[in-house]
């Protein structure tokens, strides 16, 4: 009984750590990372934003895809949902220069 105790307490702390990035976050990194995540991540891998022959090739074609996907499968994403998804890729995978880009606190 004991154990399964610890086992609750450490799950209660991992989840509480967690979730004040995502509630807090209405728009950003973390929001953009919750959006693909759930959205996104069940058909793409991480392999996709590595392969030779990518699209996203600046932070305009980044966001220019991150619209486009969103739209072929009917998400609605306003332009804060897309703005915050392509910072996420870009931080995660891509690192363009964002500075000038619309929505952008600068690089990320």
């Amino acid at each position: 009984m004991l154990r399964s105790g610890k086992l609750f307490f450490a799950m209660c702390l991992c989840w509480g750590v967690h979730t004040p990035v995502y509630a807090g976050a209405e728009h950003g990194e973390a929001r953009g990372e919750l959006l693909y995540s759930t959205h996104c991540g069940a058909c793409h891998s991480g392999q996709i934003h590595w392969r030779e022959k990518k699209l996203a090739a600046d932070w305009d074609s980044l966001a220019a895809q991150v619209r486009r996907w969103q739209a072929n499968i009917g998400l609605a994403w306003n332009e804060e949902e897309i703005e915050d998804t392509a910072h996420y890729l870009n931080a995660a995978y891509y690192h363009f220069p964002t500075a000038g880009a619309k929505g952008s606190p600068g690089n990320y």
